[in-house]
């Protein structure tokens, strides 16, 4: 079994960070340099070789797709008898529990990883292809969906790219929030939501690790880069310093947090500058 991933040096991570923000910033964002790009902030030793290694990966897997070979439903056959099957990528409960399963070099690597890792294997192998692929950010399970609305299919990465019938799609939804299916549930889910939904994953994994705040903090930075993020995460951010330490940098982002939000609810602003200042406390 590898070791825990620990991450790069300060200059490089500085680095990841700075093409990060290019990237998501650019006119069409790349999903796959994005993702690549937080797996190289959580795992030191993935360094240039091993991005565009990862890379070369998902270019020879599409070469092995059927030129052309039909409809939605077709494609979603083609990529997982590809994928799922040839290749045995798929996923299970345990992999909710490794940060591995959030990274795609990993991913890549274990043939393994959560719904939607996996379901960015599947969009990047078949775009590669020519395949009018998309993820479909279904409440609780992320899917790929191929083809325009009227005739889209859906395929789940996690079951080995099984293809689903509207029924499944239900069940997942109902299983995951109790509530039904929703048309605008199945809309296109662009490159820079999906990245922050990978983030959010991370966040989530190392929330119930104490002991990781170093991979929240990254996870919580990266998703601040993004053109279009909830500004409370400028306050879990300010939150992670304290608990880190460092209290004065802590307590400058609770101010400005504070700031933020004291034209719209002047009590809660309040309650953080509170906070701030028994942050600046600690320091004596």
């Amino acid at each position: 079994m590898r070791p825990p991933c620990s991450p790069p040096p300060p200059e490089r991570a500085a680095e990841l960070r700075r093409r990060f923000a290019e990237e998501a910033r650019s006119e069409r964002p790349d999903l796959s340099v994005l993702c690549l790009l937080v797996g190289a902030t959580a795992d030191g030793t993935l360094d240039e070789a091993g991005l565009d290694a990862a890379q070369l990966e998902l270019d020879g897997l599409a070469g092995q797709l059927p030129y052309r070979p039909g409809g939605p439903r077709a494609w979603a056959q083609a990529v997982r008898e590809l994928l799922g099957e040839r290749h045995g990528f798929h996923g299970s409960a345990a992999d909710y529990q490794r940060l591995e399963s959030s990274l795609l070099h990993e991913v890549l690597r274990r043939r393994r990883g959560l719904p939607i890792l996996l379901s960015v294997v599947w969009m990047e192998v078949a775009r590669r292809a020519g395949a009018p692929v998309y993820g479909v950010a279904l409440p609780g399970h992320f899917v790929v969906g191929f083809g325009a609305a009227e005739e889209q299919v859906l395929a789940d990465p996690f079951d080995g790219g099984r293809v689903l019938t509207g029924a499944d799609a239900e069940l997942l939804v109902v299983g995951a929030t109790g509530a039904p299916l929703q048309p605008s549930m199945l809309t296109p889910a662009g490159p820079l939501d999906v990245v922050l939904r990978i983030l959010n994953n991370i966040r989530a994994w190392a929330a119930a690790r104490p002991e990781r705040s170093d991979v929240a903090l990254w996870a919580v930075e990266l998703s601040l880069l993004l053109p279009s993020h909830p500004a409370r995460l400028r306050y879990e951010r300010a939150q992670l310093l304290v608990q880190r330490g460092d209290f004065v940098a802590g307590a400058l982002e609770l101010e400005a947090y504070a700031e933020v939000i004291a034209g719209v609810d002047r009590s809660a602003a309040e309650r953080v500058r509170g906070q701030a200042q028994a942050a600046r406390a600690m320091l004596n």
